[in-house]
């Protein structure tokens, strides 16, 4: 089990099982999401997710498919969720607890990347999104 939580501490939740993936973003509509140059998410079977507080958690539809949660009071970006994938839910790494017991296993649109961030740190890469092969439930 793993809790975690926004900045100013009014929003908690907690994921149950195995991360079955680890990945670092790059895209415009993550990028902009969280005001950051990438962003580091885990993937979860949405069976494990639980809010142990959920006021004040905001949902924002960013595209016609997917759904964010941030905190209304903080601003702190939380999850994301694909419509067309139910049976997971991505949470933003960095904030839950224990962030580092999570390393990233990918880069993911990097056709999308910030010219001057560099990535070098020798983990795969992908121009778009990850293949198939590496989904969970594909």
């Amino acid at each position: 089990m793993s809790d975690g939580g926004c900045l100013c501490g009014e929003v908690r939740y907690s994921v149950t099982g195995k991360a079955e993936s680890s990945l670092i973003c790059h895209c415009v509509s993550c990028r902009r999401s969280t005001g950051a140059h990438s962003v580091r998410w885990l993937t979860f079977p949405s069976a494990g997710f639980s809010w142990l507080s959920d006021d004040p958690v905001v949902e924002h539809r960013s595209s016609a498919e997917v759904r964010r949660t941030f905190c209304g009071r903080c601003g702190t970006s939380l999850t994301y969720r694909q419509d067309g994938d139910p049976d997971f839910i991505d949470v933003t790494t960095a904030t839950l607890d224990h962030p580092d017991e999570f390393p990233p296993t990918r880069h993911v649109w990097l056709e999308d990347g910030i010219g001057w961030d560099r990535v070098d740190d020798g983990l795969p890469w992908f121009e778009r999104g990850t293949p198939p092969e590496w989904n969970p439930g594909a």
